[in-house]
């Protein structure tokens, strides 16, 4: 049983985003009908047995009439339409998401082009480092400075947080459907949902200088058998705990091991960072991580992706899970993004070969019985309004999904402890959009006013370590005996089932175990993807399963715990490549000299910077006709060598100007700050500057989906800590008198 059984997607979507976006629907129990071209998908890879899995498959040609009536009579019978083509080309075909739900306001079509309806560059061939360049993903210059050689990261960050954005619009979609009987029109450009990637790494505040931060206790380090761990001792506490386990107590009275010490002082810094690798360099990596996760700082191995296939938590929490594929064999591959109590959904059957389902789908288009008239609600304008979200959530994760509730309409109680050590990190990033309360839920006063807002509320969303909640009488069970019909969103590293299950952990452990961090350092050091992908990715399909459940609430009454985790984004985000069968080749572009994946996608330097060059194998011709590239058709093996010293020539306007007229992908590499400060993302509210109260001038990014009917809004500011408590106490006071 699945949130969504009953439910109908056509996916029209090529190369990852939309077979993705399909895939998230289907793996929640969607009947997906998956459209291929006539001469079969556009991208010929083992991925697709990930993206395809569980879905019916029909071929058509939508540039010939009968087929392209047989896509209308498709889209006339589905809840749900995707496509990822450029804007307009579905226009011209005539099935476009205005006709489309002109024709049927019931209807929910999502599009996912590489830039949005409105960007000047949406005629471009949105390849995926083509996208990418300009959000700061592959370059390593921040805040100003020179710019040295960008990095490739083979993560195609952008194809996927397009498809999660997507998918978490259309849940909120459906919610807003079910209750007020109307789709919608949605567009998610995979650049502008790749600003929710950048997330902290665009937040700056104007009237407040940045204090240098020195993090020795949370880092990479190599032990006595080669192998790395990454080792995160964040809190003063874990600190005191990897002591006393490793044998060094003494350490404890150095000022080097003083946490908060140690984060504004450069030399004690350096001084932690010897000792630490000095240590870590006595035992193993697997006797280490088992050595301080038993203390209680989460630690990890760096793991390749291949080796995290097999290990036995990834197998035994279903973040991996296996298929047998018909044309591979048996299959290792990500599993179920957001897992759901009730309604648990599953992974579908293995992927069916191109057109397989002909004959059933055509059969069932002539079954399918019209929709039932709407006997009429009143119009949201929101598609959460109404609805009372409590977040408990700390750093990023957590505290995203909460802000995408307040994003959609949602009135969302961010629940802080006031004795927690340190200052709330990255509030004004995650915070917006909330109001704020300050609540120690280890006091019988605290625990008591948390259980009257519950009595109000619809959803409660916390990550923190597995059995936390239940020792403070605050898990799923207890609240739902008290509320009914609550949804209860719990999101943490490694998943609510297996062995690690209990352990603690953040963003860089996630990239640890999955085998990010060592596909982006290479032959050195294991090395952090660019962006907190998992963090805000995860927070971002937590906001997806609450509104599955909340869906589901709907059309049942039934209330249930969602689960997601950063291990399982990670998969996701790697899904590309994640994934195991006899004769798998692990040749993804690693390390900190990657340049591209090939000749036609890869970065050059031209004679005042870099651009991303994304071309097919047939635009060959094009590039030879290209100023300045004439001749390079007869390189054969050497195309690669002759494009670097061709493109090194001239400048980047030239290039961007000419390969653009050729129709080849290309695009000029900027940092995440030139991202920010971008004319199209101020303007279309993906970089936004703010006062915040006794703070100043703050930037944070904003919300990038486009929703025709119900939009999703950035919110108030991020408030003060504590500083609506007074307004919630009383509207706590009123409900009980």
């Amino acid at each position: 049983m699945g949130a969504l059984d009953g439910l109908r997607v056509i996916d029209f979507g090529q190369w990852i985003a939309g077979p993705l976006a399909a895939m998230l629907l289907a793996d929640q129990g969607a009947e997906v009908i998956r459209v291929d071209p006539r001469d079969g998908p556009r991208w010929n890879t083992p991925a697709n047995a990930v993206w395809n899995r569980g879905k019916q498959r029909i071929a058509l040609d939508l540039k010939q009439g009968a087929d392209r009536r047989t896509a209308e009579e498709l889209i006339a019978s589905a809840d749900v339409v995707i496509e990822n083509f450029r804007p307009g080309v579905m226009d011209r075909l005539g099935l476009g998401a205005e006709q489309m739900t002109t024709r049927d306001d019931r209807l929910i079509y999502l599009s996912l082009p590489g830039f949005g309806a409105t960007d000047e560059r949406r005629d471009i061939a949105a390849w995926e480092g083509v996208v990418s360049a300009g959000v700061g993903t592959y370059s390593t210059r921040l805040m100003g400075g020179e710019t040295p050689q960008p990095v490739y990261t083979a993560v195609p960050i952008a194809s996927v947080y397009g498809a999660f954005v997507g998918a978490a619009a259309t849940a909120m979609a459906l919610v807003a459907r079910e209750r007020d009987g109307l789709g919608q029109r949605i567009e998610s450009p995979l650049h502008d949902a790749l600003y929710q990637a950048v997330g902290l790494r665009g937040l700056r505040y104007h009237n407040i200088e940045p204090t240098p931060r020195f993090v020795p206790w949370v880092g990479a380090y190599e032990c006595a058998d080669g192998r790395w761990v990454f080792f995160h001792a964040a809190f003063s506490h874990f600190i005191r705990q990897f002591c006393e386990a490793a044998g060094v107590p003494e350490w404890l009275d150095e000022p080097w091991s003083d946490g908060p010490r140690v984060a504004t002082d450069a030399k004690l810094a350096e001084e932690a960072r010897r000792r630490l690798a000095e240590i870590f360099k006595t035992r193993p990596a697997l006797e280490w991580e088992a050595l301080i996760n038993a203390a209680g700082p989460p630690t990890v191995r760096c793991l390749d992706s291949h080796e995290w296939l097999e290990e036995e938590h990834a197998r035994a929490s279903e973040a991996v899970v296996q298929l047998d594929d018909p044309a591979l064999g048996p299959m290792l591959q990500p599993g179920v993004q957001v897992r759901m109590s009730a309604t648990p959904g599953a992974v579908g059957h293995a992927q069916h070969a191109p057109d397989a389902d002909r004959d059933a789908i055509l059969s069932g288009i002539a079954e399918a019985a019209p929709p039932a008239p709407w006997a009429g609600a009143p119009r949201l304008s929101r598609a959460l309004e109404g609805i009372r979200a409590l977040d408990l959530c700390i750093i990023l994760a957590g505290p995203t999904c909460g802000r995408t509730l307040a994003e959609y309409g949602a009135d969302v109680v961010k629940i802080d402890n006031p004795n927690r050590e340190g200052d709330v990190m990255f509030h004004e990033d995650v915070n917006r959009g909330k109001r704020s309360i300050f609540l120690d839920l280890k006091s019988d006063a605290g625990l008591n006013t948390f259980q009257g807002l519950v009595d109000s509320a619809d959803v409660v969303v916390q990550n923190y370590r597995l059995g936390a909640m239940r020792r403070l009488g605050i898990d799923y069970e207890s609240l739902a005996a008290r509320r009914p019909g609550l949804v209860y969103a719990t999101l943490n590293a490694f998943g609510e089932i297996g062995p690690w299950a209990e352990r603690a952990g953040w963003e860089q452990l996630a990239q640890a175990a999955t085998g990010m961090q060592t596909r982006y350092g290479g032959e050195g050091a294991p090395t952090l993807q660019p962006f907190a992908i998992n963090d805000y990715g995860t927070g971002i399909m937590g906001a997806f399963g609450v509104g599955l459940a909340l869906y589901h609430r709907e059309r049942s009454g039934e209330g249930q715990e969602i689960y997601t985790a950063l291990a399982r984004t990670a998969g996701t985000l790697q899904s590309a490549f994640l994934h195991g069968y006899e004769g798998k080749r692990w040749d993804e572009p690693r390390g900190q000299s990657a340049l591209g994946d090939g000749p036609l996608q890869r970065l050059y330097e031209a004679a005042d910077g870099w651009l991303f060059l994304g071309a097919a194998e047939d635009q060959i011709a094009a590039l030879d006709g290209t100023p300045g590239l004439s001749g390079v058709a007869a390189a054969g093996d050497r195309l690669e060598a002759e494009l670097e010293w061709r493109i090194r020539a001239r400048p980047l306007a030239h290039w961007l100007e000419h390969l653009r007229g050729a129709g080849v992908g290309a695009a000029a590499v900027a940092s995440s700050e030139d991202a920010m400060q971008s004319d199209y993302a101020v303007a279309r509210g993906l970089s936004i500057t703010r006062e915040h109260e006794g703070r100043g001038q703050i930037r944070t990014t904003g919300p990038s989906p486009i929703l025709s009917r119900t939009p999703a809004i950035p919110g108030a500011a991020a408030a003060i800590l504590g500083s609506d408590e007074q307004a919630i106490l009383a509207e706590l006071k009123g409900r009980d008198s």
